[in-house]
């Protein structure tokens, strides 16, 4: 695979999250996928991104930075939203908030295997 067939299905996977199309979710992520070192199946991390969603209903996800190098694909995504009650162990309450996350992924099959994830949660804090 090159270079830009992984940045083209990793921009499939953000549109699928924006769509949240969770049918079609299984066409970018691996049935065995790992995110944190934890690992949650497709299904796991189907309902991971759901509840996202639940907790932020104006999540919107944002490629602000992207190096593909097959099989990764490293990603700064930006988010400006307004999570309810507590957000990373933040009282956010609904405020409106932005923050980047630096994410890392390795790609089987053509689909995500492994995510490791950190958000900028001292980002929030100042805004807070």
């Amino acid at each position: 695979m090159t270079r830009n067939e992984l940045a083209a299905i990793y921009h499939g996977y953000i549109a699928c999250l924006n769509r949240q199309d969770w049918p079609a979710l299984g066409q970018f992520v691996h049935d065995d996928v790992v995110h944190n070192a934890r690992p949650l199946g497709l299904s796991g991390y189907r309902a991971m991104l759901e509840q996202d969603f639940r907790e932020i209903a104006d999540l919107h996800f944002n490629v602000e930075l992207l190096a593909s190098d097959p099989p990764g694909i490293a990603a700064r995504l930006r988010f400006d939203c307004t999570p309810v009650g507590t957000f990373l162990g933040l009282a956010v309450n609904g405020r409106r908030v932005s923050f980047c996350e630096n994410v890392f992924y390795e790609f089987r099959e053509g689909k995500i295997r492994q995510v490791w994830s950190i958000i900028d949660k001292t980002a929030i804090e100042t805004q807070l």
